[in-house]
């Protein structure tokens, strides 16, 4: 049973009323001809669901973004780069990558550091030239972020002083390039001013071939037990996730404008570019897949922090007129339970919400009650499926709080029980999904990757429910994963 597909026919109630306008919007929307349609191919030996309308890989992305000019792309604290500050300093990390260290296609650079603008420059300059981009965990120790360099085997890493300082002198680290350091740096290791030249940067990238299925991202996934596994997510996942978030926002507007069509009511323009908080790691997929990748290709402005602080992001909100909060679901509380929340302007917030939990029932109500023009949104994913795996938002989700709205487009999914029986619609087993998003596999681990896709489906250890309406519930979790909260 996939998305809406399942949709048994709406009941009496307002609620099931809006999940069946939701569930109608998005048969059309992904009906052939349609601007979300898919179609199946063999990828990786698996016949998969892709979308007609899907680029090949991300550099386009990057390249349509670069060209917008003036337009504020990241902020830090002080510091503001406009698109096109932003896109020659890529360009020009980009050709140093390629001339003096040979970075080509298949190639890994590792990215070590804080959420600064270096990480975001580092990441569009790596993989614009094919190369996957090794996301660091920040969090790590020295010997955590030497194991994954020792795995990754990456040719060149680009680090924070905070990350240099946690590496051994002896620990065999490739070429490295260090940002946001004081002082003298170790004979052999470049200073990234000395890199980056934004005044002196050629007008193209360097030329690159990249076809769907190449990595575009190492990001390391960890249990409570067992070393971390660098999960492979591909251009052709990347793309397909972001096409997966515009759809589930066009999916809703859709059936929201026929609702009020048939009302005889005008719905609202379409906004400007989001203000986009972020308030969670770039090194996982809900901070890169889930948030970077769509505030770049819809020309947005992203705010960075150095650390989750509620009252700084409060005065964020209010300075930048931020209209986007993605995080995980405790920052969303702390932010409406701080002292500081009824004084505060919080007027520009459209959405509230993000990943790496489902949020609770109750949080949905209060955000939905709290903002004043905004609304909660959820996906629900993981590291293995490149983000989301199920999304939903506003009012339909305010109708239905308790499950993490429909499977997204292109993903199937499906409950089994222990003995991999498939169940029927209101029985709960353990979901399994299966699509384009879901990564290669796990660097230098054919075992793990093994026991985790057998035949594209990727097993997703949660005990889950779908509803004879298409859309999921989380029940819990078979296995535990280490979730933080800033």
């Amino acid at each position: 049973m996939t998305g809406a597909e399942g949709a048994s026919g709406a009941g009496d109630s307002a609620a099931d009323t809006l999940i069946a306008d939701f569930n109608r919007a998005y048969a059309e929307l992904t009906a052939p001809g349609a601007p979300f349609a898919w179609t199946v191919q063999n990828v990786r030996g698996v016949p998969t669901r892709v979308f007609d309308s899907a680029p090949h890989q991300m550099r386009v992305i990057w390249e349509l973004a670069g060209a917008k000019g003036d337009a504020e792309y990241l902020v830090y604290g002080s510091e503001r780069y406009s698109y096109s500050d932003a896109a020659a300093r890529v360009r020009s990390l980009a050709h140093h990558l390629r001339d003096e260290h040979a970075v080509d296609r298949g190639d890994r650079v590792a990215i070590g550091m804080r959420n600064y603008p270096e990480w975001v420059l580092s990441y569009w300059a790596i993989t614009s030239l094919g190369a996957a981009a090794v996301a660091l965990n920040s969090w790590w120790t020295g010997p955590e972020l030497e194991f994954a360099l020792a795995d990754s085997s990456p040719v060149v890493a680009i680090l924070d002083g905070e990350r240099l300082e946690r590496l051994s002198q002896n620990a065999g680290t490739p070429a490295l390039i260090v940002t946001r350091h004081e002082g003298d740096l170790p004979a052999g290791v470049s200073r990234w001013d000395d890199v980056v030249d934004a005044a002196g940067a050629p007008a193209r990238l360097p030329e690159a071939k990249i076809e769907p299925d190449d990595d575009i991202g190492i990001f390391y996934t960890s249990g409570t037990t067992g070393p971390p596994k660098g999960a492979q997510t591909t251009h052709r996942g990347s793309i397909h996730n972001l096409l997966n978030l515009a759809f589930i926002r066009y999916c809703g507007d859709a059936a929201r404008a026929r609702r009020l069509a048939e009302q005889g009511l005008a719905s609202s323009e379409d906004p400007a570019p989001p203000v986009t908080l972020l308030p969670v790691p770039l090194f996982h997929v809900t901070g890169c897949t889930c948030v970077l990748h769509p505030v770049t290709a819809t020309g947005g402005r992203l705010i960075l922090m150095h650390h989750w602080d509620p009252a700084e992001a409060l005065r964020i909100i209010e300075r930048e007129h931020v209209t986007t909060f993605t995080g995980v679901p405790t920052m969303s509380r702390e932010l409406l339970r701080h002292p500081d929340w009824g004084d505060t302007d919080t007027s520009s917030i459209r959405s509230m919400g993000g990943g790496g939990a489902a949020l609770q029932p109750d949080l949905v109500a209060r955000i939905d009650t709290s903002l004043r023009h905004g609304e909660p949104v959820t996906g629900y994913g993981l590291t293995e499926t490149t983000g989301i795996a199920t999304a939903i938002g506003s009012e339909f989700y305010v109708a239905k709080p308790e499950s993490v709205g429909p499977v997204v487009p292109c993903m199937e999914a499906k409950v089994v029980d222990d003995d991999g029986t498939e169940l029927a619609a209101g029985q709960q087993g353990e979901l399994l999904l299966r699509g384009p998003n879901v990564i290669k596999g796990y660097l230098n681990n054919p075992e793990a990757t093994a026991e985790a896709i057998v035949d594209g489906w990727f097993s997703y250890c949660e005990i889950s429910e779908i509803y004879t309406d298409g859309w999921i519930h989380i029940k819990d979790r078979i296995k535990d994963v280490v979730i933080r909260g800033g």
